[in-house]
């Protein structure tokens, strides 16, 4: 058996393991899109670095596009088989990937408008709609806890992730030859005091384990501060400055903790009165789903339920669904709150919501999770005080922050917890994946000071052989 890696190799995203077994079959965990990586962005999602046509199933372990935002290009490029996932991971996925693959198209469309007067080649998208409905028809739902086949001989068990809703561990029991090999594949673990989500959950004891680390080396703010550090943000900016707040959010997750804390801030009647705007059409649709799922909220938010039915609802609380309606915001002269997608800024609403504001000192753009390094999230993060937004240079006069304590992932401490349920001395090798090349550097010296002896960093592309120790 053999296992490569083809994304989120030393970087946060793109995840793609392929699984090669003796007799030839191809088992795909994930298969994310990359983002944020600049120039390179565009080549990676373009060249999977394997044989799509000779892929037997796809094991998917949530809906996130760093995830599953190449499954369209999967089954372009000649995939047939199944996909499998959890159910609320299947309905999450289904409008990610339409709204992805209308992304692709439009942006093809854009440059190859610009690029019929530069003579450049005709630019193809990566995929299209209809490739991403072909994908959501080979969706096969499974719930946590179930062991199921995948292929003969293989069987696959999700167990509860805690990231997002509907994602999941992927465990997997592979006989070859009359022997089993256990393996675990993470996903993206979350946080195990998570205000809205379950805790992860504990999983059979795996000879290989292939884990994500994206917060491997440093500790986040307490989930439960979020609603206090917001509520600094808005009064500061709205109500000190006059400005706006923007704040970018993935629409799957993010959204809704910032719309739970807004709900928790209003209950204690703190909330200014202002207008708070969701402007994502993807983001208002998640959030129907998120919610008609409440078995996979933990007991706190259940509890909050009995007397509050939607907690992600509020006083203020405006949806943005077309194009004219957010660009009314730009001409809305009062101080008010906006969310909006992408959560790094580099593609969605908020980046026009940035472009006609990060030039305004007044103004305050908040970060409420993890921005690749060279996305647009990430450069103003690092203090630059200058950036092209759709080719126009602008100064950044607005204040950037960001709020720690909202990640989905979970921190050292989370993913020590979710690795404590194993024997360190039956793991027989333990692959590091989904994060910075330094933070799992760090994260490797602490997973050997607690026993895990032989632990691994793949890079893009590389191929290990299991089980030939």
């Amino acid at each position: 058996m053999k296992i490569a890696f083809h994304g989120a190799a030393r970087t946060v995203t793109g995840s793609k393991h392929l699984l090669t077994l003796k007799n030839g079959k191809q088992i795909l965990l994930d298969c994310g899109m990359f983002q944020g990586l600049g120039k390179e962005t565009n080549q990676l999602n373009r060249d999977l670095g394997f044989d799509a046509s000779a892929v037997d199933v796809v094991i998917l372990s949530h809906a996130h596009i760093d995830h599953s935002g190449l499954l369209p290009k999967l089954v372009k490029d000649g995939f047939n088989g199944k996909i499998f996932c959890t159910p609320a991971t299947q309905r999450l996925t289904s409008i990610l990937l339409e709204d992805s693959a209308e992304i692709q198209e439009e942006e093809a469309k854009f440059a190859n408008k610009r690029g019929l007067h530069q003579g450049r080649p005709y630019q193809q998208p990566l995929y299209t709609l209809d490739d991403a409905k072909r994908t959501i028809d080979r969706f096969e739902e499974v719930e946590y806890g179930r062991w199921f086949f995948a292929l003969p001989d293989v069987e696959v068990m999700y167990s509860e992730a805690g990231h997002i809703i509907g994602s999941a561990c992927v465990n997997l029991r592979i006989t070859e030859n009359g022997k089993q090999t256990h393996i675990t594949f993470s996903g993206d673990v979350g946080r195990y005091r998570d205000v809205i989500l379950k805790s992860p959950d504990i999983f059979p004891q795996a000879d290989y384990i292939i884990m994500e680390s994206t917060y491997g080396n440093s500790l986040h703010d307490p989930a439960d501060s979020t609603p206090e550090l917001l509520l600094k943000w808005i009064n500061h900016t709205c109500i000190e400055k006059k400005g706006k707040l923007i704040l970018p959010a993935f629409s799957v997750g993010r959204t809704q903790e910032l719309l739970f804390a807004l709900n928790q801030l209003e209950l204690e009647n703190q909330l200014p009165d202002l207008d708070y705007y969701v402007d994502s059409p993807l983001s208002i649709e998640a959030t129907e789903v998120v919610k008609s799922y409440p078995q996979y909220f933990n007991k706190k938010i259940q509890k909050i339920m009995q007397t509050d039915n939607d907690p992600f609802a509020f006083k203020g609380l405006k949806y943005i669904k077309t194009v004219e309606q957010s660009k009314m915001l730009n001409y809305q002269k009062n101080p008010f709150v906006v969310i909006s997608a992408s959560g790094m800024a580099d593609a969605g609403r908020v980046k026009h919501h940035i472009s006609n504001n990060i030039e305004n000192s007044r103004n305050t753009i908040v970060f409420t999770g993890y921005c690749e390094p060279n996305s647009l999230g990430g450069r103003l993060m690092a203090g630059v005080q200058e950036v092209g937004i759709f080719g126009i240079d602008h100064q950044v006069h607005a204040e950037i922050g960001s709020i720690r304590s909202m990640s989905a992932h979970g921190d050292y401490e989370d993913l020590s917890q979710w690795l404590a349920c194993q024997d360190p001395q039956q793991v027989k090798k333990l692959f590091l994946v989904h994060g910075e090349f330094e933070v799992q550097e760090e994260f490797r010296r602490k997973l050997l000071k607690k026993g895990f002896t032989d632990i691994t960093i793949p890079e893009q592309h590389q191929e290990f052989g299991l089980g030939m120790e």
